[in-house]
């Protein structure tokens, strides 16, 4: 995978990253309703569909790509692959799985297909092995709708990539609406940058 390393001192984030890694750490989220109409007009499998195009998003913004290596640098990824569950209804757990990423919705729908044919049935955390540094990780609830979420994580404060959960769609008049919630790094992400990343969310969609 390939990565440009920051150089914290002549980055024109420092002072806000020192801030919130060090002096405030500090997280946030948001949740907030997506109008999914256009997916499912066009008959499009959702969760793929919905891997993709934010996947899409995650890769035009540098504020979603960027984390740390494995030596504590900050790094920006050339590219963000999805990381998301899929659920087992015999036994009621989940697993994770990866797929690349790549620009064209059905070969990356085709990728997704064949990763859900090898791994969607076995069990564990991770059946596909070697999941790759540079993912960021997503979620479906599809059995409850929500107006808010949010995860509490112990080491949040040093984890800088972004995470993405959906919700249970529901039809209001003629739209689709699905919850989206999102939790980011202020160390790296503003609220300017995650209300653009939403609204780019919503564009995308639309223009599908």
């Amino acid at each position: 995978m390939n990565y440009k390393k920051i150089e914290l001192d002549k980055w024109d984030r420092k002072e806000y990253f020192n801030i919130y890694t060090k002096d405030i750490p500090c997280t946030h989220n948001m949740t907030v309703d997506i109008d999914i109409t256009n997916i499912l007009n066009k008959n499009l499998k959702l969760y793929p569909s919905l891997l993709y195009i934010v996947s899409k998003v995650v890769n035009m913004y540098k504020e979603f790509r960027t984390s740390f290596n494995e030596d504590g640098d900050i790094i920006i990824f050339e590219k963000m692959n999805p990381s998301y569950t899929i659920f087992h209804k015999d036994d009621e757990t989940f697993s994770s799985i990866w797929t690349e990423y790549c620009e064209n919705l059905y070969l990356f729908n085709e990728r997704y297909e064949k990763d859900l044919l090898t791994y969607g049935n076995k069990k564990g955390l991770s059946p596909k092995a070697n999941t790759p540094d540079n993912c960021y990780n997503i979620s479906m609830i599809p059995w409850l709708t929500f107006k808010s979420f949010s995860l509490n994580l112990e080491y949040g404060y040093k984890f800088l990539k972004p995470i993405f959960t959906f919700g249970k769609y529901t039809k209001e008049g003629n739209k689709v609406i699905i919850p989206f919630s999102t939790q980011v790094h202020h160390a790296v992400c503003d609220g300017f940058h995650l209300a653009r990343f939403i609204n780019k969310l919503q564009e995308e969609i639309n223009s599908l």
